[in-house]
């Protein structure tokens, strides 16, 4: 059976990984997945990441960051929906907690947080926030 989100499946198995206390999580690799992974972990948000190759499928392999035992993403939440696609233009790009937090944007130079977005005078659609 196939995915209709694979980015809301990555997002959800992210928290669920969390709130288990747990220190690593696998899924399935794609492009996409692997560029909002790139984008954590520059901002911070997860320790590492790694591709493993499983025979002929491909994982993604995301290793979680904690602080004082507490996840450093308090939340994550996929903002456009294969049902409903939110496209912002760079200047309506939201600030996320005045700054606090990051929302994540698929542009045509790639994907990136909204403030290199805004920078870039690029928009785009919003794929998450992350706080």
């Amino acid at each position: 059976m196939s995915m209709s989100d694979p980015i809301a499946d990555m997002l959800t198995r992210i928290r669920n990984a969390q709130m288990a206390k747990k220190k690593i999580v696998d899924m399935p690799n794609s492009r996409i997945k692997l560029a909002i992974t790139k984008v954590l972990k520059d901002e911070g948000y997860v320790e590492s990441y790694c591709i493993k190759n499983n025979g002929n499928k491909s994982l993604l392999e995301i290793t979680l960051k904690y602080y004082s035992g507490m996840p450093v993403i308090e939340n994550i939440k996929r903002i456009s929906k294969p049902g409903l696609r939110i496209y912002k233009s760079s200047e309506d790009l939201p600030s996320i907690m005045s700054g606090l937090g990051i929302a994540i944007v698929t542009t045509s130079k790639g994907v990136m947080t909204e403030r290199k977005a805004r920078l870039a005078g690029v928009g785009g659609e919003l794929l998450c926030f992350v706080v």
